[in-house]
């Protein structure tokens, strides 16, 4: 087995630096954000770094930009951006501290930072569960722990930011809330949080593990590169879009953290059925995902010629199709944890939270009109729902 090695103090420091970087260098052509008029709630969940709410209403009078035809958008007053869930930014807003951290924010895409650190976390808790006694000094593996959480968080930034590097005018018409997209941050600064994410990666996955986890993590950044990147630009051929993500999000992720936990313990790799389980199980999910994500995206990739499986299909075809993908992975986990071999499984969470998820799916289907880009935008969400959801059911199957 590979041998674990200590952090290096320069490299990490390097990669803390780098990562600093990401919370301070975003363009001054930044904007900020609530539009007063909308529901607390709603507000509430646009972003952490949201401003105090103005008891002022935006003037509705003013010329309004041009969005896309589903009405997601509320009408934007003159000098605003749209934002995402119906938020648009007043000119008064713009270029505050709070605004920059928002646009960052948003530019990592909360959504997938989120699945990364529920991965990361259940990977942690399902080796201290299979190794307690290795767990007898919590504060020997925490420095590795915390580093290889920032390189996976680095790695997440870099691989959601090149994409919107190369494909802002695609989103100008898709995701018109995106920072890159509303004009928040500018290209340059785009540049800047990416490169100083790739680095500070690279830099603490080289330190401070084996040999094999950064070749894990290179390989996953190289993937990254060559489904956004052209001339590659994977993005183009579905399958092999699908089968980067999936093997980014579902098996480099899930096998990438359990070996670097056991290796920072001192522990050797061993494959057991619930990490075999999750690996597969979680490798199929990242493939629907991937053929998910462009179900609210035709209108854009329709207009620069990017063929996905949703503009060649239709989206109720393809919606219909991942349903049933993701339906039958949630069945094959059930009929797994039946059988039982070996009695590796605890029956009632891997029977009966498999059948609650599998119910959830099958509901949520049954609400989506695919004609409507709001139902499919929800469709879509759910399905990082139920992402979320089998990470909580990992450490206790």
């Amino acid at each position: 087995r590979w041998t674990a090695r200590s952090p290096r103090p320069a490299a990490a420091a390097l990669g803390l630096v780098l990562t600093i970087l990401l919370l301070v260098v975003v363009a001054p052509t930044t904007h900020a954000f609530v539009n007063p008029s909308l529901p607390p709630s709603v507000i509430a969940r646009a972003s952490p770094f949201h401003l105090p709410r103005s008891t002022t209403r935006l003037p509705s009078s003013s010329s309004a930009l041009t969005l896309p035809s589903s009405a997601l958008y509320s009408t934007v007053s003159a000098g605003a951006v749209p934002l995402e869930g119906g938020l648009n930014v007043p000119p008064s807003k713009q270029g505050g501290v709070r605004d920059k951290l928002d646009a960052l924010y948003r530019f990592t895409r909360p959504h997938t930072i989120r699945g990364t650190i529920l991965a990361s976390l259940m990977g942690v808790l399902r080796c201290f569960i299979e190794h307690p006694k290795a767990f007898a000094n919590p504060l020997q593996p925490l420095p590795r722990a915390l580093l290889g959480l920032l390189a996976l968080l680095c790695g997440n930034v870099f691989i959601v930011g090149i994409n919107q590097i190369y494909d802002v005018d695609i989103d100008k018409v898709n995701k018109p809330f995106l920072p890159l997209a509303a004009q928040r941050m500018s290209g340059k600064a785009a540049w800047v949080v990416v490169l100083a994410a790739c680095a500070g990666g690279l830099a603490i996955t080289k330190s401070a593990f084996s040999p094999l986890i950064f070749n894990m993590y290179a390989a996953g950044i190289l993937a990254g590169t060559l489904y956004s990147v052209p001339p590659f630009y994977f993005k183009r051929f579905p399958l092999v879009a699908a089968a980067t993500i999936a093997f980014v999000r579902g098996f480099s992720l899930n096998f990438g953290v359990y070996y670097a936990v056991r290796e920072a313990l001192g522990i050797p790799f061993a494959w057991n059925p619930i990490v075999l389980f999750i690996t597969r199980f979680m490798t199929v999910f990242a493939a629907v995902i991937a053929v998910s994500k462009d179900l609210p995206d035709t209108e854009g990739d329709r207009k620069y010629d990017v063929q996905t499986f949703a503009t060649r299909v239709g989206v109720a075809n393809i919606a219909r199709g991942a349903t049933a993908v993701l339906f039958l992975n949630y069945v094959s986990a059930i009929v797994q944890g039946v059988v039982n071999p070996s009695g590796a499984f605890r029956q009632w969470v891997m029977v009966g939270g498999h059948t609650l998820l599998a119910a959830l799916l099958a509901r949520r289907y049954s609400r989506l009109d695919p004609k409507k880009l709001s139902s499919i935008k929800a469709f879509y969400k759910s399905i990082w729902d139920l992402f979320y959801l089998e990470y909580v059911l990992y450490p206790f199957l």
